[in-house]
């Protein structure tokens, strides 16, 4: 029955209980009265995906004149990449949460929690597999309880993962009695996924691309990717439709999870630490990296290949920042800005007339 939400569709059932009560058929359109779709019209996520292009090369002609001399090479590339795998990872599952009409605040601390909770003496003593293990079990069973709490609890995604934010910070802080712990030398194997090159590139590049290429499946090739642009477009036409609602959304929220743990075991490998400072702010970035990329916050449209382009501009705008001396406190300004800007212009797009 998940076959009948598609762009400008309309749902049987629905039609069916509209004429029993005497009216027009009804038509299931998204939030605020648009229909589902795939990240809008296909020539749409286009533009947007060429503006985004355009602004990465227009980022990159500011590197290349402010500073020549250490922006085009190799190291410095590398370390955008890599940069910008941690927070691509997080902002795969971000991606998934908001088309499907949620939010998740809670990713920065949750992926803090992990890499504590798998880099504590216990864990690494079962060596760097179980470590890996352990900091996605972590991720994604955080991601689970958020799922609970929002799908049969009944709490405003907004309050559940803000009290999951709160509680995973404070856990990991309490495991790790404040200290930053170190990847003990014996388990070198996973700081080798960020000094390890293939072709140039550190294996933690390589998992970013595939977390992002299976995202772009998950969403864009099966049943799941469908029934999460109906759970965020419209839920109510999407439960008519026989879609177990509550069900999907603890699934996008374990997801989330998923990806927090996952990003987790890509900063142990950078810093060979676990540390409860990890990750602070980042759910700023990641939900700032969708909201550019052309997501909607308020579900039912969106794209990972546009939210991957909005971690890349985000990450080269950091980038940009360190090696000009500016202070951190102008990045966050300049970011607040782009999230304002994008907004307000998601918000005249969905004003103009289709």
């Amino acid at each position: 029955m998940t076959g009948t939400f598609h762009s400008g569709g309309s749902a049987p059932r629905t039609e069916k209980t509209a004429g029993e009560r005497g009216g027009p058929p009804a038509r299931p359109t998204g939030g605020r009265g648009r229909p589902f779709a795939r990240g809008g019209g296909a020539g749409g996520r286009e533009i947007h995906h060429l503006g985004l292009v355009a602004a990465l090369v227009l980022l990159s002609a500011v590197g290349l004149v402010t500073e020549p001399g250490n922006f085009a090479t190799s190291g410095n590339v590398v370390g955008i990449l890599a940069l910008a795998a941690t927070i691509g990872v997080i902002t795969v599952g971000q991606t998934f949460v908001i088309i499907g009409g949620g939010i998740d605040l809670s990713v920065g601390s949750v992926m803090a929690l992990a890499s504590v909770w798998a880099t504590t003496v216990a864990t690494q003593s079962y060596g760097p597999a179980v470590m890996a293990l352990c900091a996605v079990l972590v991720g994604t069973g955080a991601g689970v309880v958020t799922g609970l709490l929002i799908s049969y609890g009944q709490l405003v995604p907004f309050i559940a993962t803000l009290a999951m934010l709160v509680a995973a910070r404070g856990l990991a802080q309490r495991m790790s009695d404040r200290r930053t712990q170190l990847v003990r030398p014996e388990n070198d194997a996973i700081e080798a996924l960020s000094t390890t090159k293939l072709l140039g590139l550190p294996l933690v590049v390589y998992i970013f691309a595939a977390v992002a290429a299976a995202g772009w499946l998950l969403l864009n090739r099966t049943t799941f990717g469908r029934r999460t642009f109906a759970v965020g477009g419209n839920p109510e036409a999407a439960r008519l439709a026989g879609i177990d609602v509550r069900q999907h959304t603890l699934t996008l929220y374990a997801l989330s999870g998923f990806c927090c743990g996952v990003a987790a075991l890509i900063i142990m490998a950078r810093t060979t630490t676990g540390s409860s400072t990890h990750g602070d702010l980042y759910e700023l970035d990641a939900i700032a990296a969708v909201i550019i990329g052309g997501t909607l916050l308020t579900g039912g449209r969106g794209t990972i290949a546009g939210s991957i382009l909005g971690v890349l501009v985000f990450t080269l705008i950091t980038n940009l920042f360190i090696l000009n001396g500016l202070q951190t406190s102008d990045q966050l300004i300049a970011k607040g800005a782009i999230i304002v800007i994008a907004v307000l212009l998601q918000r005249r797009g969905l004003r103009s007339p289709t």
